[in-house]
């Protein structure tokens, strides 16, 4: 569909197997990834981008480890290992991703104090990164997002793109989930809930 963007989420070494933060399979997507890029006439690409330090690292907070969680100002906060800092491998896209025909790459979690899941806004939910102006701006009007991971930043992105007016479609097949503590089976409904078609 001519107004119809593919945003495809954190597709990085680090979440990729042998990445500092892995999803399982992550690196099997790639190939269906590739062909949605193929078919798609409006590509967007986000990429995690933390300065070293991130407040979202557990190295930040002396005796955490990853995966607990600490109250921060914008909500609670899961801790993460230190993952896609900024000009690090382990940031760049995955190697056989095509990603050269993107219209634009959103760069997300570039502000030490705030973490960032969605494409669209911030942890605090109110800062946004532009996306949602951009794609009005191109009269795009719906979305089709996949991408790592399903429970963390593909599901906060799709709701807040429903959230923003956007039709907006998970393919599923094209994504993978980290599944923390049942993250994974809550994100699913929470996405069917809000409307987000799930294909």
């Amino acid at each position: 569909m001519p107004d119809d963007a593919l945003i495809v989420i954190d597709l990085q070494n680090d979440f990729c197997p042998g990445g500092a933060l892995a999803v399982e399979g992550g690196d099997e997507i790639v190939p269906a990834v590739n062909r949605l890029i193929d078919a798609s006439p409006h590509v967007v690409l986000t990429q995690d981008w933390h300065p070293a330090g991130h407040s979202s690292f557990a190295s930040t907070h002396p005796g955490k480890a990853p995966f607990q969680t600490v109250a921060m100002p914008y909500g609670e906060q899961t801790l993460w290992p230190e993952h896609c800092v900024q000009g690090s491998p382990g940031a760049d896209f995955h190697p056989s991703l095509r990603w050269t025909s993107a219209e634009l790459v959103i760069r997300k979690g570039f502000r030490r104090e705030i973490d960032s899941y969605s494409a669209f806004f911030e942890n605090d939910h109110r800062t946004p990164t532009g996306l949602a102006g951009y794609l009005r701006e191109r009269g795009l009007k719906s979305v089709t997002l996949c991408g790592l991971a399903t429970d963390f930043c593909v599901g906060f992105s799709a709701l807040d793109a429903v959230a923003q007016g956007f039709s907006t479609s998970v393919v599923l097949g094209a994504c993978r989930g980290i599944d923390l503590n049942g993250s994974l089976a809550a994100m699913t409904l929470r996405m069917r809930d809000a409307g987000v078609r799930l294909i």
